[in-house]
C-alpha cells in the first residue's frame, strides 16, 4: 500500500491552531518550554487521531489532525535539538528521535489497523515520558514560578489529548487493561491543575476570561467522556470525544501561550 502524502491544505480552524503557533526557532527557554510541552500533547494527539481513522470517525479531519500533528512534532524536534541548553535535555531528544522515527513510521506506514494500534498506543506513551522529561529539564533550567505556570499550563494540553486517545482505544476495543484508571488519573490531574491555574492568574485578566472559556469546554468535554456507549451509540460518543477533545485543547493552548507571554 503507498504511504499517504502529508494533507497541505484545506485544514479546518480547529486543526490549524498548533502550527501557526510554533515558530522556526526556539526564541528563549519559555518559548522552549512551550514547544517542549506541545511535543508531550502530540504524542496523544497523533495516537488519537490514529485510532479516530481506524474507527472512521471524521476520517478526514481526524487525518487532518494527524498529518498537522506529524509535521509540527517534526519541526519542534528540530528547533529543540538546536536550542537544548544542557547535555541531559541533547541525551534525551537525541534518544527521542529515534523513537520518534519508529513511531512516525508506524502512523503514516499502512492503514490503521488495531493491530499496529496497540503498538501506536506503547510508542505514544515513550514519547509523552521522554518529552516530559525534557520540559522539566527546562523548567528547571528556568527556574521561578513563570516557567512553572507554563509547563503546568502546557500539560493541561497533554491531558486532554491523552484522556481522548484512551476513550477512543476502549472504544475500538485496543485499549490496555488499565485504560479506564489511567483516563480517571488524567480526569483528576486535569482538574487540580485547572484549579491552580485559575488562582495563579491574579489580576490578569486575559488569562482569566481564557480560563473561563476552557471550564466551560471541560464541562463539555467531560460530559462526552463519561458516555459509556453501546454498539448503537459508540460512534456517535466517540465523535463527541474527538470533537469536545479538539476543542478543550485549543482553549488550554491559548491559556499556555498567555502563560508564556507573561515568563
Amino acid at each position: 500500500m503507498k504511504r499517504r502524502t502529508f494533507i497541505t491544505g484545506g485544514i479546518c480552524l480547529s486543526a490549524l491552531m498548533l502550527p501557526t503557533l510554533a515558530t522556526s526557532q526556539v526564541l528563549n527557554l519559555s518559548d522552549a518550554i512551550n514547544k517542549s510541552g506541545r511535543q508531550r500533547m502530540l504524542s496523544q494527539r497523533l495516537a488519537k487521531a490514529y485510532i479516530q481513522i481506524g474507527m472512521d470517525i471524521d476520517a478526514d479531519h481526524s487525518r487532518k489532525i494527524l498529518d498537522q500533528s506529524l509535521a509540527t512534532f517534526d519541526r519542534q524536534l528540530v528547533e529543540l535539538r538546536a536550542f537544548a541548553p544542557t547535555g541531559d535535555s541533547r541525551a534525551v531528544l537525541s534518544d527521542m528521535e529515534k523513537v520518534w522515527l519508529d513511531y512516525k513510521q508506524l502512523l503514516v506506514g499502512k492503514a490503521s489497523n488495531p493491530h499496529d494500534g496497540k503498538t501506536v498506543l506503547n510508542l505514544s506513551d515513550e514519547i509523552l515520558h521522554m518529552a516530559d522529561n525534557v520540559t522539566r529539564q527546562l523548567e528547571k533550567h528556568a527556574g521561578g514560578t513563570a516557567g512553572k505556570l507554563v509547563n503546568l499550563a502546557g500539560r493541561e494540553r497533554m491531558l486532554s489529548q491523552r484522556m481522548a486517545k484512551y476513550y477512543q482505544a476502549m472504544q475500538w476495543g485496543i485499549a490496555p487493561a488499565n485504560a479506564a484508571a489511567m483516563l480517571d488519573t488524567a480526569r483528576k490531574e486535569f482538574v487540580t491543575a485547572l484549579g491552580t491555574l485559575n488562582a495563579a492568574s491574579g489580576a490578569n485578566s486575559r488569562i482569566k476570561d481564557e480560563l473561563i472559556l476552557a471550564q466551560s469546554q471541560w464541562a463539555f468535554f467531560d460530559a462526552a467522556l463519561r458516555q459509556a456507549g453501546d454498539a448503537k451509540t459508540r460512534r456517535q460518543f466517540a465523535a463527541n470525544v474527538a470533537t469536545t477533545s479538539e476543542r478543550i485543547l485549543e482553549a488550554m493552548d491559548k491559556v499556555t501561550g498567555l502563560y508564556q507571554q507573561l515568563a
